[in-house]
């Protein structure tokens, strides 16, 4: 088993309420969660309230994620109970990542592949949230694993999803998203003021193309983007971007965690948003509808 070298915690220039947390996950389930609750607690004991998690953060073995889909199939689930016993234990809200489950959002069951969903829980551990991955990263990258084929293990959601939160109006994504701006447009519309985008981005994509994408996401939709990555070598062959980051309404990195596991924070402040969209009413100047699905 390829054993990541442990790492000092990170923490950021800046505290806030809401928190993301950087993980080196490897294919040791039990060290994730190991990993993800040190980090939670370093979160709560800076004050954070809201702490997101990234993409598979504690199911990163992908030969595993068809077993472990299979027992999170409703609450009862070792990882879903995980996260709802952290958000009530700490008393915060919590964005897990992505959790694989073998069950659809309307409650029929998957029998070949898994969903990729990103759960939204309350201060009390409740589910109040759910986004199934819409786009899979389907691609070849210059890399040491150089094939990625998601969708051989998942099946693509298909509904946008935004929740309230004490925070704002979350539009909700997950990693390959990031690519296309219709999905976060879609959000602006339906009145996100905050996008979270839990992800995994391999470090040959990321070093080209995470930053940029980040920011424009957030300017365009003039929304706080909350970006938790993984962010260091998980085996042999794969290695992440890291660089998770809160980016203001105005494409300004307000904190962020090049490499390494740890904790990035931040306060989003909703009337520099709504400055913003009053001084410059992007929403209110858009000439193009979105195009027709084809028949």
């Amino acid at each position: 088993m390829f054993l990541q070298p442990v790492v000092s915690i990170k923490v950021g220039r800046i505290m806030g309420e809401i928190a993301l947390l950087q993980m080196v996950s490897i294919p040791d389930l039990d060290a994730n969660l190991q990993q993800a609750q040190f980090l939670i607690e370093v979160a709560v004991k800076q004050g954070a309230r809201f702490i997101l998690l990234p993409e598979n953060f504690a199911s990163f073995a992908t030969g595993r994620m068809q077993e472990v889909a299979a027992q999170e199939i409703d609450q009862s689930g070792r990882l879903r109970s995980f996260v709802a016993e952290q958000a009530r234990r700490h008393g915060v809200w919590l964005l897990a990542g992505t959790i694989p489950t073998r069950r659809r959002a309307d409650g029929s069951l998957l029998h070949a592949r898994a969903r990729s969903a990103s759960w939204l829980l309350d201060d009390a551990g409740n589910e109040v949230a759910r986004y199934d991955k819409i786009h899979l990263f389907d691609v070849e990258v210059a890399d040491q694993q150089q094939s990625y084929r998601e969708s051989s293990e998942v099946e693509p959601g298909d509904t946008p999803v935004v929740a309230d939160t004490p925070w704002g109006r979350l539009g909700m994504a997950v990693c390959y998203d990031l690519r296309f701006p219709e999905l976060f447009r879609r959000y602006q519309q339906a009145g996100a003021e905050l996008l979270s985008l839990p992800s995994a981005f391999t470090r040959t994509t990321g070093d080209a193309h995470w930053e940029v994408l980040v920011r424009a996401r957030a300017i365009e939709t003039q929304c706080y983007m909350l970006a938790p990555n993984m962010g260091g070598q998980h085996t042999p062959k794969r290695a992440t971007n890291g660089d998770s980051m809160i980016v203001s309404p105005w494409g300004e990195v307000l904190n962020r965690l090049k490499q390494g596991a740890g904790v990035v924070s931040a306060d989003c402040d909703l009337q520099l948003l709504r400055d913003i969209r009053a001084r410059m009413p992007v929403l209110q100047h858009v000439k193009l509808a979105p195009p027709s699905s084809a028949s």
